[in-house]
């Protein structure tokens, strides 16, 4: 997968680590003196923690506090995507387009909301100006692919899960992409071949069960299916 991956948060400084204590024993956000980065941080914490509605908030504070700082607004929408908040991701990653237009991180998370969210030919603009931005966006393409697979324009499909296999040659992802539009083309063959370079990169892509974690990576319930079907075929 090249899919827009939650941050690891390690918390250092006294500040941050005092503020994660304010949050723990329940006493209000304003009572400690806190910047926009301490916010963020321990929005970061608790979306580790899945606990997104204090993520939220905390990140919605650090927004409040840094307005023009494009991460923090990528960072909350991305939050409010995992939450299951959609629309309210979209808006969020709408205005740091707005701020700045070419600003890349949020095309890829917007792609990722629009694609989660079967809103198909939103994400393949989204995803398609991203790698237009950046020729070497491998997040881009592979979710162009995973879409593209999903609106059965299997040739493209198979052409932008390759190039994100071509960038990122150590992620299993794109390859299993790749193998599924092979598959639905036509060439059963070659899904075959694909697939079983995703297992010589991972071997637990030998595991039926294991695949359920693609849906971790934009995939829907019926490309996991799919990839099953591939894999029963080895």
């Amino acid at each position: 997968m090249k899919v827009l991956k939650p941050a690891k948060v390690k918390i250092t400084s006294g500040i941050c680590t005092s503020l994660f204590l304010t949050f723990a024993l329940g006493t209000p956000l304003a009572s400690a003196a806190n910047s926009a980065g301490d916010y963020r941080q321990l929005g970061l914490l608790y979306r580790q923690q899945e606990r997104y509605s204090e993520a939220i908030t905390a990140m919605q504070k650090s927004v409040e506090l840094e307005p023009k700082n494009l991460m923090g607004r990528v960072n909350l929408g991305w939050t409010l995507h995992l939450a299951g908040k959609e629309q309210q991701a979209a808006q969020s990653l709408w205005q740091v387009i707005y701020q700045k237009p070419t600003f890349v991180p949020a095309y890829n998370a917007l792609g990722i909301v629009y694609l989660v969210d079967s809103n198909l030919t939103s994400a393949v603009f989204v995803h398609t100006w991203a790698a237009i931005l950046k020729p070497d966006n491998e997040i881009a393409y592979f979710n162009l692919s995973l879409a593209l697979h999903r609106l059965q324009i299997y040739n493209l499909a198979i052409a932008t899960a390759n190039r994100a296999a071509t960038l990122e040659p150590n992620n299993p992802h794109p390859l299993v992409a790749s193998a599924i539009a092979y598959w639905d083309s036509g060439d059963r063959n070659t899904a075959k071949k694909v697939y079983t370079k995703a297992i010589n990169l991972d071997s637990r892509y030998r595991d039926r069960s294991f695949l359920n974690h693609l849906k971790q990576a934009a995939f829907s319930q019926e490309q996991i299916k799919k990839t099953e079907q591939v894999l029963s075929t080895l």
